[in-house]
């Protein structure tokens, strides 16, 4: 897979981990859909420990392990097998995406589950639904970039407007082409746990008047006048979940939370409580999000963009620091 394939990781457990403690697949592990029975009661082991599935995705969705992943092996390839409903007694339903990876002659060599929701062990689930048709949407939920309700997104005319009132059409102020058009706005509300819980910036931790409420993978771009984490140029993106420091900067678990995503006929740094950060970017994994007619980016434009975003990105080892946020304050202040 080519450097331009964008990079995204997931919490995920071993197929292994979950085994069938009652049905027809009586003492079987998690497998892929043509093996799964329904009403099957499956149990999460007490040993079992979530590891970082490493993911890289090119322009045409084809998924592929990076070579820094901790699950699976490294250059395998991975497709998106099914979205299962698991229901557990006095709790409401949890969902789990099956990732399988293959071997060099697509023969499945291994299994990932992804929990939307925490599974708890010694808790029978039985297997209610298997999905086959919305896996690779649910996947692109995970992987997009999302502003929450009630945040206020800086309009052409410099009005500061919340987002649920926006429309396809309306001006926004972008950083790098000025005042330009919403080509689309989606919205998904979603439980607010695990990878889809919001990362919270309260109002001051980089210098923004209100608190600013995003997806965890949603980068943000901050001008640094004096570049105090050594990342060799003045401007940056860094994901806000690299910036979570549980006083400032916290996750907030447990609800529901409503996502919106705002689409331009290019990637664009917009205006967010008075915030940097990155528009809706369509690749690989986001694509399945969007109508038919939307999905019409070239490959070589999503590769120029995504090239662009790479330079500026922090690498995790970049910010190997008590409080990167508060570092990144201070710079943009002096």
């Amino acid at each position: 897979m080519t450097d331009t394939a964008s990079h995204h990781s997931i919490s995920a457990l071993l197929g292994a981990d979950l085994y069938v403690t009652s049905g027809a697949n009586e003492g079987d592990t998690l497998s892929f859909a043509d093996d799964l029975n329904m009403d099957d009661i499956y149990q999460l082991r007490g040993t079992a420990r979530a590891g970082r599935l490493a993911l890289l995705c090119d322009a045409r969705g084809a998924l592929q392990l990076a070579p820094d992943t901790d699950l699976g092996r490294p250059g395998a390839e991975v497709h998106i097998d099914c979205l299962l409903t698991l229901m557990a007694p006095h709790t409401s339903v949890t969902e789990v995406l099956v990732l399988v990876q293959t071997d060099t002659e697509a023969h499945v060599e291994d299994v990932f589950a992804v929990p939307l929701a925490p599974l708890a062990p010694k808790t029978e689930y039985q297997l209610v639904g298997i999905d086959r048709e919305s896996a690779a949407q649910k996947l692109a939920q995970v992987a997009c970039v999302s502003f929450t309700r009630g945040t206020h997104i800086t309009t052409g005319s410099g009005r500061q407007q919340p987002i649920e009132t926006l429309q396809p059409g309306d001006e926004v102020l972008t950083r790098d082409d000025g005042v330009q058009r919403i080509r689309w706005i989606g919205h998904t509300t979603l439980r607010a746990v695990g990878d889809f819980a919001p990362v919270r910036i309260t109002a001051g931790a980089l210098n923004n008047t209100r608190d600013l409420v995003v997806s965890p993978d949603h980068r943000l771009f901050i001008y640094q006048r004096t570049d105090k984490l050594g990342a060799g140029r003045a401007e940056v993106l860094i994901k806000a979940r690299h910036l979570v420091n549980g006083s400032s900067v916290t996750v907030d678990q447990g609800g529901f939370v409503d996502y919106y995503q705002l689409l331009f006929d290019r990637h664009q740094i917009i205006y967010a409580e008075g915030i940097a950060a990155e528009s809706m970017f369509v690749d690989g994994r986001t694509a399945a999000l969007l109508p038919p007619a939307l999905k019409d980016q070239s490959d070589g434009e999503a590769a120029r963009q995504l090239d662009e975003m790479k330079a500026l990105e922090l690498r995790e080892d970049q910010l190997d620091h008590p409080d990167p946020a508060e570092i990144l304050r201070r710079a943009s202040l002096r």
